[in-house]
């Protein structure tokens, strides 16, 4: 039977390709019977990475069926206390994988796989790939249901389609999917800013960047203010969309860029990788988006990224040179998947006027070319730095002082991590054993995964700023559980507790039920762990909890408590 139907949807497949289709628009159903409100769309900008699916509201409620896009098996299973926290991946025969994330539950015949799996292996935490003919689905079968774990910011599926042999993620909307999005109206327009890039380059008379005045005409285009130059300049713009039933921003699909009417620069979110993800950060005015969360779209770039595929198909860089007795048109196109385009028209004038706010270029002993790497070192601590860590080579303030390392500012994006490292030789071995390397930066503690070889502590950082060596001596805490000791608990579904540590982080949590471990499920967002008893652990009667949570230095808090409970019916309960 599973052959049989993995042979009509090669065919159904094969037909639609031969009928010149770049995707299948009929081979799939909809992974949910809500209309298409999207609260997050495909390449949508977020803190570095793109939005790699369609997020489906879901009313601001959990527990909505999520069914199998169409015929095929269950080839990952994936859950975390992050990220997609309960997700669902199907492989399809047609070369195409769905996923499914933020689940509350699998279905009872997945679910019943992945407990017997997470009890064998002791972690609630938990990959795994079966084997093609271990979990087969059809279309349209239900295979979990919909909630609010790991990294989500409130009840919704997030959804996928990824090519099963490249991974490549794919804009769902090309499955049929933007036939049940509704979506009538053109994308906004925010603001537009424009860079002097070259060294003797001046716009209206500022070498800084320039906030372009836009002011929206009767016909619904959009008038850019003139601008007055000389030199490689570029442009970035403040863009959203909105579709029937979204409630907040969403990303658009895509922005092209027109100089005397010819193509110039853009992009479109059809497809990319996963390893793309952190590209965003150079998208973007980074440092106009950590200065103010507002996320300007740059429209040229300084340094190719080769790794970078969305901007691959440019044939320039997108800076307009302007030079002597230039008066240069240009037009912005800013296009939502359904066709519905916003338009921002300018003018670009030559001006031989200076600069009036010139600020010189601060000049370290550090220069970072973005295409080598670098070693920096003083006073115990150094810093490794791979080449192409950063997008563009600067002048980069490196300083050690009073046992604090000064690593630039954070507004300064960093793609590839940076190794830094503290001199520990001769700090006590429990001292040791309880320090890490903080980022210390706006006056927050962040914690980072820290290790010792030899002499020295080291850290693998994805930010620059201010670093120091820190201890963690406190223990987690574990607190307020959801019945009182020697309570009865026969008609509940669960019990919680509430977990949290004030500096290094959780790294792990464990429970047994009269001596037995079993399975506790986190959300970090409440502080929640609880466990559901229908895993079937306790005991008729009297069962003795204990519950030990470490942090990620190793410091360690057990609680221990006990309740009553009968398997058989809750009228003991009712009598006590």
């Amino acid at each position: 039977m599973i052959f049989r139907f993995l042979a009509v949807s090669l065919i159904i497949s094969a037909t639609a390709f031969a009928q010149g289709q770049p995707y299948p628009e009929n081979y799939f159903r909809a992974p949910m019977d809500l209309p298409v409100h999207a609260s997050g769309t495909f390449g949508e900008l977020r803190n570095n990475h793109f939005h790699a699916g369609l997020d489906y509201r879901t009313n601001q409620k959990e527990g909505y069926p999520v069914y199998a896009a169409a015929n095929g098996y269950v080839s990952r299973i994936k859950v975390s206390s992050y990220g997609y926290g309960t997700c669902l991946y199907i492989d399809h025969p047609n070369g195409y994988t769905t996923v499914y994330g933020h689940l509350s539950e699998y279905a009872p015949k997945i679910d019943a796989y992945v407990r017997a799996k997470q009890y064998e292996k002791q972690s609630f935490d938990i990959e795994l790939f079966p084997q093609p003919g271990e979990l087969p689905v059809t279309m349209g079968e239900e295979v979990a249901l919909s909630g609010n774990t790991g990294g989500s910011g409130g009840p919704h599926l997030h959804f996928e389609y990824r090519d099963t042999k490249t991974e490549k993620i794919i804009n769902p909307l090309f499955f049929g999917l933007r036939n049940k999005m509704i979506d009538k109206s053109a994308p906004d327009v925010y603001g537009l800013m424009a860079y002097a890039i070259s060294d003797s380059a001046v716009i209206n008379e500022s070498a800084q960047p320039v906030r372009v005045a836009v002011k929206k005409q009767k016909d619904g285009t959009w008038l850019a203010g003139t601008l007055y130059a000389k030199g490689s300049i570029g442009l970035s713009v403040n863009t959203t969309d909105k579709s029937v039933g979204s409630l907040g921003h969403n990303g658009v699909y895509k922005i092209q860029v027109f100089v005397n009417d010819a193509p110039q620069f853009g992009y479109t979110f059809d497809k990319f990788s996963f390893d793309e993800g952190r590209y965003v950060n150079d998208l973007i005015d980074y440092e106009k988006y950590y200065d103010s969360g507002q996320r300007f779209q740059k429209l040229f770039i300084t340094t190719p990224q080769e790794g970078f595929s969305l901007l691959a198909d440019n044939k320039t860089n997108g800076q307009i040179t302007v030079v002597p007795g230039n008066t240069i048109p240009y037009r912005i196109e800013v296009s939502d998947f359904h066709g519905n385009k916003t338009v921002i028209n300018g003018t670009i004038v030559f001006s031989e006027a200076l600069a009036k706010n010139i600020s010189p270029q601060k000049v370290t002993p550090y220069y970072v070319d973005v295409n080598k790497e670098h070693n920096y070192s003083k006073n115990g601590v150094s810093v490794y730095i791979p080449a192409h860590t950063f997008y563009d080579s600067f002048y980069m303030d490196f300083d050690v002082k009073d046992s604090v390392l000064h690593l630039h500012e954070p507004k300064v994006p960093v793609h590839i991590p940076i190794t830094v490292s503290f001199n520990v030789d001769g700090m006590p071995a429990e001292k040791l054993s309880k320090s890490f390397i903080a980022c210390v930066s706006n006056r927050r503690i962040i914690y980072n995964s820290s290790y010792t070889e030899g002499s020295l502590l080291s850290a693998k950082v994805k930010q620059l700023g201010d670093f120091k060596i820190m201890q963690d001596t406190t223990a987690p805490k574990i607190f307020s559980p959801s019945f009182t000791t020697g309570k009865w608990l026969s008609s509940n579904k669960t019990f919680s507790l509430k977990i949290s540590d004030n500096l290094s982080g959780i790294a792990t949590f464990n429970a047994w039920l009269n001596g037995k471990w079993i399975l506790m499920h986190y959300d970090y967002k409440t502080r929640t762990i609880f466990h559901n008893f229908s895993d079937g652990v306790a005991d008729d009667g009297r069962n003795d909890l204990k519950v030990v949570v470490t942090d990620n230095v190793g410091n360690s808090t057990t609680f221990e408590t006990h309740f009553f409970r009968t398997q058989k019916s809750a009228s003991v309960e009712n009598n006590n």
